[in-house]
């Protein structure tokens, strides 16, 4: 008998909960500013909640929260309904320009 798959926790880092409004913009050729909320921050990304469906996994943004700034990939994206979450990894913060 095959023993069952252990699935654990995959993080690298620890997340704390945040709150409040982010802005995410990218070209698409014109301007697309996306503005949404802040549900969770680690030391190398953020998560938020918005209603931008066509936002896309690998896609650089730049954005803009109360505890960062800078410029991020989208790692990955779940649709629920008219919800979306998106993770994002930073990959120059606004310190760094």
């Amino acid at each position: 008998m095959t023993p069952p798959i252990q699935v654990g926790e995959k993080r690298r880092e620890a997340r704390h909960s945040a709150d409040g409004s982010v802005r995410v913009s990218y070209f698409d050729p014109q301007r697309v500013e996306i503005v949404g909320r802040l549900i969770d921050v680690s030391q190398s990304g953020f998560r938020m909640e918005h209603r931008c469906a066509s936002l896309s996994t690998g896609q650089m943004v730049e954005f803009s929260h109360a505890e960062a700034a800078g410029h991020a990939r989208v790692m990955w994206k779940r649709i629920m309904g008219e919800r979306v979450e998106s993770g994002f990894l930073v990959v120059q913060s606004r310190e760094d320009f």
